[in-house]
């Protein structure tokens, strides 16, 4: 009898943990618009792949930089749209710190992304990329799905492999293209699945 009472208290316990940890979730991110960023991330690669684009590090530096300026603006005004559309958050600015915990990692990426490019070391921006943007995900553990984490191992996971590997090519765009394709369209699905199995948050 006791041990019916122990058991049922620890499935109160598990389950509160969970309607918690629910609760704690960031819902500001869309997963369509992650999604989209995973195809426009292919899209780039296509089209830097093609014999008409000029080969040269600073030209495939720009295309990428148009890749993740259409990216931030699809997921950012996708968030913007969130919480300003959103009456239960009455505006309060708080309800956006999930997305201010990534900025330390990203505004790093930015800065060695510059000193690599200063030095010439083009070879390492696809790796550096990768590994930082897949600790963004470590930002996160505690306010989106855990199998969001596993997304982040993926990043770091290539990441490594591009900066450890003697084959990484700037001028190559389907590494880039690929995992961050995969990478974002996995993401986005997590995201999107997340939102409609939560409809009333």
């Amino acid at each position: 009898m006791i041990a019916n009472h122990i058991h049922d208290a620890i499935g109160q316990v598990r389950r509160m943990r969970e309607l918690v940890l629910a609760r704690q979730r960031f819902k500001g991110y869309s997963g369509k618009a992650r999604m989209a960023g995973g195809v426009l991330a292919i899209a780039g690669a296509v089209v830097m792949s093609r014999p008409g684009f000029p080969d040269t590090p600073v030209a495939h530096l720009a295309g990428w930089g148009v890749v993740l300026g259409l990216a931030l603006l699809l997921n950012y005004g996708g968030l913007a749209l969130w919480f300003l559309g959103n009456p239960l958050l009455r505006r309060d600015l708080m309800q956006l710190k999930p997305a201010a915990d990534a900025l330390p990692a990203l505004s790093m990426g930015a800065v060695f992304s510059l000193a690599l490019v200063l030095h010439g070391q083009y070879a390492l921006l696809f790796g550096t990329w990768m590994c930082l943007y897949g600790l963004v995900h470590v930002a996160y553990r505690q306010s989106l799905p855990a199998i969001h984490y596993a997304v982040g191992i993926f990043y770091m996971l290539c990441g490594a492999f591009c900066l450890l590997s003697p084959c990484t090519c700037f001028t190559n765009p389907w590494p880039m293209g690929t995992v961050f394709g995969l990478g974002e369209l996995a993401g986005g699905f997590i995201l999107y699945r997340n939102r409609q199995e939560e409809p009333d948050a």
